[in-house]
């Protein structure tokens, strides 16, 4: 038998006492995604007041699907957690994503879009004179 209140239960809940140690909350929830923990970089920055903080986390290029997983399903609960704490702390919260790129990456594209804006131009069939004289050893 529960002897518990159900209005108790539905009351607020109460403030934290000290403001969450975000770095490390948004490791502890970003590693399992990750193919190569060892290389989650995580940056903490606050303000004093208001209180608003900014973390800044950066990962492998080939994790990326992982961590946001299906239409972002898995970097949008992250964040929910992340602003729960902040709210129970009375503060508040913004994640920023950055990419880690291979040094192969890094040196080859300079522009942040690595990418041509456009696809290639499809290859021009030979023209069919063009192709009877090479069959004929014509040229």
């Amino acid at each position: 038998m529960n002897n518990s209140n159900p209005e108790q239960s539905l009351k607020a809940p109460k403030k934290l006492l000290s403001s969450p140690d975000y770095a490390q909350l948004t490791q502890f929830l970003i590693e399992p995604f990750l193919e190569s923990p060892d290389a989650l970089r995580v940056d903490c920055e606050s303000t004093a007041n208001p209180k608003k903080n900014w973390i800044r986390l950066a990962f492998e290029a080939e994790d990326k699907g992982r961590v946001y997983g299906r239409g972002g399903r898995n970097i949008q609960a992250v964040r929910s957690v992340l602003s729960a704490f902040a709210e129970l702390a009375g503060e508040f919260v913004h994640l920023d994503i950055y990419e880690e790129h291979n040094e192969d990456e890094r040196s080859v594209a300079s522009s942040p879009r690595s990418t041509p804006s456009r696809r290639p131009s499809r290859p021009q069939p030979a023209s069919a004179s063009g192709q009877l004289a090479s069959q004929n050893g014509d040229e």
